[in-house]
């Protein structure tokens, strides 16, 4: 038993003591208060799961567009594959915070449920059986010395009233020897009032120090029951803080991808595809497709063949046809699925949902007017045409292009069936017109 009732009768008569009847209802409140705290816990963990799960889905739609645009785009070669790189990051991100989100709404959410209506037992009349137990103990415990604090306060005011009874009288008295007025015999009477009263607080006294020693008597037993009861009350506390550490750890260890391998995994293997990138590589790669390195039919003497009338126009084929398109060449439904320069433009701020919006794309290579893999067909005349074939250019200026590729038409087929067009790479040229649509 910690403490003695003399110490805390000397305390502050104004403190508002555990002590004091009544006042054990803080500790039973704690029961009501730990309830709603596994709720609150537990809304939390809810709202951080949505920040999660929304961030996710942010980097995935952001990863998804961006990879599209970059496998159009005119990057190629390893550095291509290198940037490709940041965006398989944070696909694999999105992944680990989706996970974070599962995490706490399948574990942590649970685990303070689960807890939760095993620690608190509702009543059917309301509360809970726990705050009533402790309710019903502190009353048992407090009754006995509550009954004697009333007999004690009571006897306390009768003597505070006996001991005023007396001043008044002995004043009155002291008044009456004064006054010429005030005859012998009142004066008598006047001092036998002071005598009796002197009794009656006398008497007063004798009761009000009998009570309180009662009281005392009874305060050590009424103590050491009250901390009974509180030590209680304690036990379910100790209970419920510990969970609570055990559980905010685990939510912790569920929100620290630092301590994930698959975290640190993702951006070493950033770091190596970017440091794999090869810049000479890609240089004659570029020259072997689109440079000096490429393959070229130089012009050489033709002697003079009787069977050819003349000499085919540009791009006709013996037949006099462009080349037929072969459905084995289709592009399988997904390939490179291509971006119209709208999507592009639109791609910056239709998905971005706090209010301060993302810093424009543009770029100096092009006067920071836009993205650097919109196409400039807005600049001039043409009409944008999707390949419905795969093309290989077999002449310098041929165009080659997949199926599904985008381009711009910028002159109408001739009499030959060929057109003239420009990829959104810039480079112009020619191709059949059968194997294109308009878009």
């Amino acid at each position: 038993m910690s403490g003695s009732y003399d110490e805390c009768a000397g305390a502050d008569d104004t403190m508002d003591s555990f002590w004091e009847v009544g006042n054990y209802k803080r500790a039973v409140k704690r029961f009501d208060d730990g309830h709603r705290l596994c709720n609150d816990l537990m809304g939390c963990l809810q709202e951080r799961a949505k920040i999660e799960k929304s961030y996710g889905d942010q980097l995935t739609a952001w990863s998804k567009r961006w990879r599209q645009l970059i496998e159009k785009g005119p990057q190629y070669g390893s550095v291509e594959r290198a940037w490709l790189a940041v965006m398989t990051e944070a696909e694999k991100v999105s992944e680990l915070h989706q996970d974070v989100k599962n995490n706490l709404v399948n574990e942590d959410v649970e685990k303070v449920k689960n807890w939760q209506k095993e620690a608190y037992h509702k009543q059917m009349i309301g509360g809970f059986k726990e705050a009533k137990e402790a309710e019903e103990g502190f009353k048992k415990a407090q009754k006995p010395w509550a009954k004697k604090l009333k007999e004690m306060e009571a006897a306390k005011k009768i003597y505070h009233m006996a001991c005023k009874e007396e001043k008044l009288a002995a004043a009155r008295e002291a008044n009456g020897k004064t006054e010429a007025s005030v005859t012998a015999d009142q004066q008598k009477k006047l001092h036998e009032k002071v005598d009796k009263c002197k009794q009656d607080v006398q008497k007063a006294k004798e009761k009000y120090e009998k009570s309180l020693e009662e009281l005392n008597k009874c305060t050590p037993q009424y103590m050491e029951c009250m901390e009974q009861v509180f030590d209680q009350c304690q036990q379910h506390e100790i209970k419920r803080l510990t969970f609570l550490k055990e559980a905010l750890l685990d939510i912790k260890r569920h929100l620290n991808l630092t301590e994930n391998a698959s975290y640190a995994a993702t951006y070493r293997e950033l770091e190596r595809t970017i440091l794999g990138a090869n810049t000479q590589e890609d240089l004659k790669w570029f020259s072997n497709n689109h440079g000096p390195g490429m393959h070229m039919n130089w012009p050489a003497f033709e002697e003079y063949n009787p069977d050819q009338a003349s000499a085919p126009p540009k791009k006709k084929k013996p037949d006099g046809a462009p080349p037929t398109p072969s459905t084995d060449h289709v592009a399988p439904p997904g390939d490179r699925s291509s971006v119209s320069s709208y999507e592009k433009n639109q791609a910056y701020s239709t998905e971005w949902s706090d209010d301060e919006q993302p810093a424009s794309y543009s770029g100096n290579e092009n006067g920071g007017n836009g993205n650097s893999f919109e196409d400039d067909s807005s600049t001039g005349k043409g009409v944008r045409v999707r390949a419905l074939y795969d093309y290989e250019g077999q002449e310098q200026d041929e165009l080659t292009f997949k199926a599904g590729d985008e381009l711009t038409k910028t002159e109408d087929e001739d009499e030959q069936g060929w057109c003239r067009g420009r990829l959104d790479t810039g480079r112009e040229g020619l191709y059949p017109a059968n194997y294109v649509e308009p878009i």
